[in-house]
């Protein structure tokens, strides 16, 4: 089995982070989202990876090379994005098996190993998230045995209450990329792009079963107050982590995570703060942030805040986001 990950995504929401940094690569708690999720498929037995790549390609493929040796990785480049069904035609040159399709824009709590338990007709599954403010997605019409009818786009009646999470298990490969050249080879959508989901509803047309299955949990990390919401979520799981000392004059309000290499002075770290490798704070009060390697934090009060790699924040009050090599420094000569 191999899985497809679009990465080409520019990330604008999460600027200026992803300026220097691509979107699946910013951290929650102490790694990568793409990590989370290259290691729960490592756990499933799946090593074989096509990425479907584009802005900042060159850190993908050096991150790849570095911290995933392992992985037998390809690489596609998405040169215009236009779509998601557009992102996976560009995959169909590697893929020769039953695939996993994951965007990686969220983490998610999902049973991934049920697809090595699927009865022979079931030709994929989309794994969904049960919502109540089902008009901000595309939501699936099941039938009474819980397989795909239809997705609508922003329901303004509820049709549906669960929300597709970008999240798919494929068997039937061939009749997936038939349904994306019919795609491709119709009209775009009104925003102009080709739309995977339409490659799904072709399938079903066809006769193809694909099962829904819920998830129980869905995490966003596409824009800053989701990515620290699921940094929160992360912490207070099984990813903090505290010093087994601390100086005099430090507090810590669980859950943080403190990385090997932290110096903490005379400070009020948490809850729900990441200190990445080489960070320092001192005289200063964190809530709700997540901070980068090598940064340094003084004399500040700061929440809800993002701060990058190699930043340098003095006298600051509030809330701040703040890409790698940034200085800001307030009320100090």
């Amino acid at each position: 089995m191999k899985v497809v990950m679009p990465v080409a995504g520019k990330g604008t929401r999460l600027r200026p982070h992803t300026h220097l940094v691509p979107k699946p690569l910013l951290k929650v708690g102490d790694k990568p989202v793409l990590s989370y999720i290259l290691d729960d498929l490592r756990e499933l037995g799946v090593n074989e990876a096509v990425l479907i790549t584009g802005h900042l390609k060159e850190k993908v493929e050096a991150f790849m090379a570095e911290e995933y040796p392992d992985f037998k990785a390809e690489y596609t480049e998405q040169k215009v994005q236009r779509g998601t069904a557009d992102a996976i035609a560009l995959a169909e040159p590697f893929v020769r098996e039953e695939m996993l399709i994951i965007f990686v824009d969220t983490l998610f709590d999902a049973d991934l190993s049920l697809v090595r338990r699927l009865p022979e007709d079931v030709a994929g599954v989309i794994w969904a998230m049960e919502v109540e403010d089902y008009q901000r997605f595309g939501v699936i019409v099941t039938d009474e045995n819980g397989f795909m009818k239809q997705i609508i786009e922003k329901p303004s009646e509820p049709v549906s209450k669960l929300a597709n999470i970008g999240l798919y298990y494929i068997r039937d490969w061939k009749l997936l990329f038939e349904g994306i050249h019919h795609v491709m080879n119709s009209e775009p959508g009104p925003s102009g792009e080709y739309y995977l989901t339409d490659a799904f509803q072709y399938m079903v047309d066809q006769g193809a079963k694909l099962k829904v299955e819920p998830v129980h949990g869905w995490y966003d990390a596409g824009k800053p107050e989701t990515l620290l919401e699921t940094n929160a979520h992360v912490l207070g799981t099984t990813r903090g982590r505290r010093p087994e000392s601390l100086s005099d004059g430090v507090t810590l309000h669980e859950p943080v995570h403190v990385a090997d290499g932290v110096t903490l002075e005379n400070s009020e770290i948490g809850p729900n703060v990441t200190l990445s490798a080489g960070a320092a704070v001192r005289g200063s009060k964190l809530r709700h942030t997540i901070v980068g390697e090598k940064s340094t934090i003084e004399n500040s009060e700061l929440r809800d805040s993002l701060i990058g790699r190699d930043v340098t924040v003095r006298g600051v009050h509030g809330q701040v986001d703040l890409g790698d090599n940034s200085v800001v420094t307030i009320g100090t000569a």
